[in-house]
């Protein structure tokens, strides 16, 4: 059957085989918290915080998240990773929120601020709940529907969210689309592969839900075994399977993207592979994308997954057939290092087919006879492949892509075979088989099978994404032949490099016998690697700067041509403010096309000379909008803007005082950084005396780095070079947006030390930013916004150290209606919850006697009051928990 016809929207109606849920789900706290917002030139974002009764004491705690005016519209559930909240998916959801979409995140049973115990995705418990959720969007006025009761919905999420949704679409057929991402198809055989106990990630599973105790009963009594044995018995696979997607696997019947990371050793590409299979058996159409990333990191490639997700729901749910959902099958491969930055360049390989893991076979000779190795007592010391849980852009798999080996095998614990140089360069997409015999002189034997990019020196050796495939042997006492089915990768051999099987005794993230034992391995036949054909690389695309950089000439150009005139018109200077940096004065902006909507409303602020000044706010606040108007770059729609008493407009000269810093500069990379600046400054037509280079580079404290070509830049020089760029001609005014972002703790060190070097000159300097710790330690005076309006402004110590802001510390948290009620006592102004108690903000009537009389009105367990003393309290306090 065809999914893709109209009027299927890519689903097949089938019986429900899911137990009916309750008619009704009670939300708690009424109509919950609504907040509104929106990034500049975005259309109006709302959302809502709702605790839902999910039956036997549980509550899950829910945001809903819509935008734009009214109407349905399709939904999607967004679920959150395992150890984590709805927090963490809450930037996804607002932008498939401004998509279009209705978005309800919550989080998991046991996890965030939701009760319950952790049931690993518990048919009865977490997938029950999807059902109660969907129950309720079906209700919601802004949620398209199928039928009366029924959502046209789809499911996101990544690892244990991205089981959920395969769990859902399985267990009920409301679900309409899926889109899960790095996660698991079977739990048994994730962390039970091939009968050997994978300790190191399971211990981990463990303790990032908070402990044993933090499980149902059962499934804690299971690790417990488990663990202190070393060996999954029969029990404990089957209650990891009823817990799977595979034990559902005939019924998920809906338009799947499987987005699965080469750099993981929790669930390897293999699981991505079971469930392609059995959903595309279903009739239901798959794509497969392997991400560059995964649990032992490397890059997510988040911006791109984010896009595929939404153009999938876009296809499959809105029914909009020109939308680009990508091909059937995508791999990200590394393609060398960029020179600018030393990042590692990604690029696309794709197929209009997915190949599955055995694609175009290849055989490969290894020599090598029979070898004997020992498992030592106690299994240590431990081979080592991966680092569990290792994150972070730097990842193994990523170091392993770029030819550094990270895996450590111990001399007389394993056997190796080897092939001679390939002649020819080697794609390895897919896992490798090959067929050993192995006899050992104990009962079972367990062995970790890898194969090896070995150089052409025959010294280095690296492990493809530094994955193990680990073997139980029964019975290998008498001997038997065991055929190996390596790890699945997409990895280039070249020229003159060797592959080399190893399979050794022991590894670092896994259960060993802790019994000595000798074993022996003899090959039976070649390596079979697997070299997807089909599968085709994109061409590496040029460096940007080469598109934008004649593209931003021709822009400016026009731009002073049509501004030339109107800097002629702009008021006369104000001479009481000559020497005031900047003077803000009841500035506005509407979103255009809606006259009712601001995007900045009736702004005032002054800012002197010497001052290092936050600008602070959360999404939507207006800052950007605020900064495009400061530097000329949109015009108000009321209000004026002075830099030292002149009117900004396009192409005031009064901002040749004002040097900007808004996005991260695109330098030249094969010119040395002194190089770039001359040239930035060559193409203002300024004279070169002007530009105080050798001042503004001393402040950027870059010393002998100028010299050297950008390419070989870290990150942070190259941030510090934009820098200095935004002060050559010693600008009086310097407004800095987001400048620590993507540096370091170091380099923020450093470039906090450029704005205050800068500003001690008696110059000026704005910066925004959300690293609120940052801002403490850097700036002399705040303004803070929120919705478009001024919130308050002053020096950082009177805001931080305000008395009007009390922290009440409690002996237990305290439940979101309490803080309603202390938020609605006269006197208060606001009150938000912390992990420690609530932060009060008095208003003029306030008194801390009167609160605390109140608290203990209301039974709110007291331990302490006392003035907050962190910018980060004080500023949620003031935008009262809106960011």
């Amino acid at each position: 059957m065809d999914l893709r016809l109209p009027g299927l929207r890519g689903r097949v109606r089938r019986p429900r085989r899911w137990i009916a849920v309750a008619a009704s789900v009670v939300v708690l706290a009424g109509a919950g918290t609504w907040t509104a917002g929106a990034d500049d030139d975005a259309p109006p974002l709302r959302s809502a915080d709702r605790v839902m009764d999910m039956g036997d004491g549980v509550r899950v705690d829910t945001s809903y998240f819509t935008s734009g005016s009214g109407g349905r519209r399709p939904a999607v559930l967004l679920a959150h990773g395992f150890g984590g909240s709805k927090d963490d998916v809450r930037r996804q959801a607002e932008d498939l929120a401004r998509d279009g979409y209705a978005v309800l995140t919550w989080s998991a049973r046991g996890f965030g601020r939701s009760t319950g115990e952790v049931g690993l995705n518990d048919p009865k418990g977490e997938v029950a709940d999807v059902s109660r959720l969907l129950d309720w969007l079906a209700k919601q006025p802004q949620v398209e529907l199928d039928k009366k009761g029924d959502p046209r919905v789809g499911m996101a999420g990544g690892s244990y969210g991205g089981a959920i949704s395969l769990l859902a679409a399985g267990y009920d057929d409301r679900v309409d689309a899926i889109a899960p991402a790095i996660t698991y198809w079977n739990l048994a055989d994730a962390l039970f592969p091939n009968g050997v106990f994978k300790k190191l990630w399971a211990g981990i599973f463990v303790n990032s839900a908070g402990g044993c105790e933090k499980f149902e009963k059962q499934i804690c009594e299971m690790y417990d075994r488990v663990a202190e044995s070393g060996v999954p018995d029969a029990q404990a696979r089957s209650m990891l399977e009823e817990r799977s997607p595979s034990a559902v696997g005939d019924r998920i019947k809906v338009p799947t993207l499987l987005m699965q990371g080469q750099s993981d050793s929790l669930f390897p590409l293999g699981q991505a592979d079971q469930a392609a299979k059995a959903i595309k058996a279903n009739g239901a159409p798959v794509d497969v994308d392997w991400i560059s990333g995964g649990h032992d990191g490397g890059d997510m490639e988040t911006a791109r997954i984010q896009g595929r997700v939404k153009s999938w729901f876009d296809r499959y749910l809105k029914d909009d057939k020109s939308a680009d959902t990508g091909p059937a099958f995508r791999v990200t491969r590394t393609g060398g290092v960029d020179s600018t930055d030393g990042q590692a360049l990604l690029r696309g390989a794709s197929a209009d087919a997915y190949p599955g893991l055995d694609s175009g076979p290849k055989a490969v000779v290894l020599s090598g006879g029979e070898q004997s190795f020992a498992n030592p007592a106690g299994a240590s010391p431990p081979a080592v492949s991966a680092l569990p849980g290792l994150g972070g852009s730097g990842g193994l798999a990523q170091l392993s892509s770029l030819g550094v080996g990270v895996s450590l095998e111990f001399p007389g614990q394993f056997a190796a075979f080897e092939s001679a140089p390939v002649t020819d360069d080697l794609r390895i997409t897919g896992s490798p088989k090959a067929t050993v015999h192995v006899k050992s002189t104990s009962e079972d034997a367990v062995l970790f099978a890898k194969v090896y990019d070995v150089g052409a020196d025959g010294t280095r050796q690296v492990l493809p994404s530094q994955l193990v495939t680990p073997l139980r042997v029964e019975d290998a006492k008498a001997g038997k032949d065991v055929t190996l089915t390596l790890p699945a990768v997409d990895h280039d051999i070249e020229s003159g490099h060797r592959l080399r099987l190893v399979v050794s005794s022991t590894d670092l993230g896994y259960a060993s016998p802790a019994a000595p034992a000798t074993y022996t391995v003899s090959l039976k036949d070649d390596l079979t690697v697997p070299t997807a054909p089909a599968v085709s690389t994109a061409a590496a695309p040029l460096p940007s700067w080469v598109w934008w950089l004649p593209i931003t000439s021709a822009v400016i150009a026009l731009a002073l041509l049509l501004t030339a005139r109107r800097r002629t018109a702009s008021p006369a200077p104000d001479p009481a403010l000559a020497e005031v940096p900047l003077q803000i004065t009841d500035l506005s902006k509407r979103y255009a096309g809606s006259p009712d909507r601001f995007a900045v409303r009736d702004l005032s602020f002054r800012v002197e000379k010497g001052q290092v000044l936050g600008l602070l706010g959360p999404n939507g606040a207006g800052k950007t909008t605020t900064l495009r108007m400061l530097m000329g770059l949109i015009k108000p729609d009321a209000g004026e803007i002075r830099v030292f008493g002149h009117a900004i407009r396009p192409g005031a000269p009064v901002l040749s005082r004002v040097g900007a810093f808004v996005e991260g500069a695109g330098f030249l990379p094969h010119l040395s950084g002194r190089e770039n600046l001359e040239l930035y400054w060559q193409a203002t037509g300024r004279p070169a005396e002007d530009a105080h280079l050798d001042e503004a580079l001393e402040i950027a404290g870059l010393g002998d780095a100028l010299a050297r070509a950008v390419r070989t830049y870290s990150q942070g020089m190259r941030q510090r070079l934009a820098i200095a760029q935004a002060m050559l001609g010693l600008p009086d005014l310097l407004i800095l947006d987001e400048p620590t972002n993507g540096l370091d703790p170091p380099q923020i060190r450093e470039m906090r030390e450029v704005m205050i070097r800068y500003a001690a000159a008696g110059r000026t300097v704005i910066v925004s930013s959300h690293l609120l710790a940052e801002v403490e330690q850097s700036c002399t005076h705040l303004v803070v916004m929120d919705r478009g309006r001024l919130v308050q402004a002053g020096p950082v110590g009177e805001i931080i150290g305000s008395g009007d802001t009390l922290l009440v510390g409690t002996a237990t948290a305290v439940e979101e209606p309490v803080a309603e009620k202390v938020a609605a006592l006269p006197g208060v102004a606001s009150a938000v919850r912390t992990d420690d108690g609530l932060l009060v903000r008095l208003d003029a009537d306030g008194s801390a006697t009167r609160l605390v009389a109140e608290l203990v009105r209301l039974e709110v367990p007291v331990q302490s009051v006392g003035p907050h003393r962190r910018l980060e309290d004080a500023f949620l306090t003031l935008i009262g928990g809106s960011a």
